[in-house]
């Protein structure tokens, strides 16, 4: 809340004019990529839907936010003009909704075949589920195929409606682009407080986020971007967790992570990306400057 909504508005009263936004009149038409934005976003959302569906098969992990913002993460590491991202590039567009669709169905693989849900709503499927004495595990779809073959259908029929369902309504969403500024800003931080202050019922969480956004909002000044924490704060927990469980299991052995095939790899993996991460910020850069 405090990071992405009141940094947001923050930074969003410096750079904006405090006026509403000039009406204009959108069609279906002007909502339909150019070719240009076509061929610019095959790359992106190939890359994205393989960042989602990563996320989306590891048992726990949910991926919804957590995908899209790996996502964005890759896209603009990879792109050879990262300073247009958060100004209109599609790559930032349709790389992380990409992502997004890509793990909300990968989901399921974890959720079906070994009953680990990754988010809330998965819970409350696995819970249908239990409800209709349909038990996960690996045999599930050979022992409930009706099951499994009608969610593969759900998924094709849901992004119909969702495609059917979005385009009237985008009417809707800049509608909301139009409320004044002086009006949409309080009301977002109202918004953000109430939500706060619901959870546990506490003056200090909202006093926390207060805090956190005078933090935030210093820390994106000096340049360092708000997703990596996120990403922290969401795989930290569960990153702990399973290192403790895998030191008990090794009775405090570091070496069962290099004994392991699957944990060697993935180490390995890991590794060449943090070189790969370093070396694009040390190495060089092309003067690109022209002279006249």
């Amino acid at each position: 809340m405090a990071l992405f909504g009141v940094v947001e508005v923050i930074s969003s009263v410096g750079r904006i004019p405090g006026r509403a936004s000039r009406k204009s009149r959108i069609t279906w038409r002007s909502l339909l990529p150019t070719r240009a934005e076509w061929r610019d976003s095959v790359m992106p959302m190939l890359r994205g839907s393989l960042v989602g569906l990563a996320i989306g098969v590891l048992p726990g992990t949910g991926g919804g936010s957590m995908s899209s913002f790996m996502a964005y993460a890759v896209e603009k590491r990879v792109s050879s003009k990262p300073e247009t991202f958060g100004q209109g590039n599609i790559a930032g567009i349709s790389a992380p909704e990409a992502a997004n669709n890509a793990a909300a169905q990968s989901a399921f693989i974890p959720t079906l075949t070994l009953g680990i849900p990754g988010d809330a709503i998965m819970a409350l499927m696995l819970g249908a589920l239990l409800i209709h004495g349909i038990a996960p595990g690996p045999r599930v779809v050979t022992e409930n195929p009706e099951l499994f073959w009608g969610l593969v259908m759900s998924f094709v029929l849901g992004n119909f409606l969702l495609l059917i369902l979005n385009v009237p309504l985008i009417q809707v969403w800049v509608r909301i682009l139009e409320i004044p500024y002086r009006i949409l800003f309080p009301s977002i931080i109202l918004l953000i407080c109430t939500g706060v202050y619901s959870l546990n019922r506490s003056t200090v969480d909202v006093i926390l986020v207060a805090g956190l956004s005078v933090t935030g909002f210093l820390l994106i000044r000096l340049g360092f971007e708000a997703a990596p924490l996120l990403l922290g704060f969401i795989l930290g927990p569960m990153l702990e967790e399973n290192l403790r469980r895998s030191l008990m299991l090794s009775r405090g052995s570091f070496m069962i992570f290099l004994e392991r095939p699957v944990s060697a790899i993935f180490l390995g993996l890991s590794a060449l990306l943090l070189i790969w991460v370093i070396w694009g910020m040390v190495k060089p850069r092309p003067n690109t400057t022209q002279i006249e």
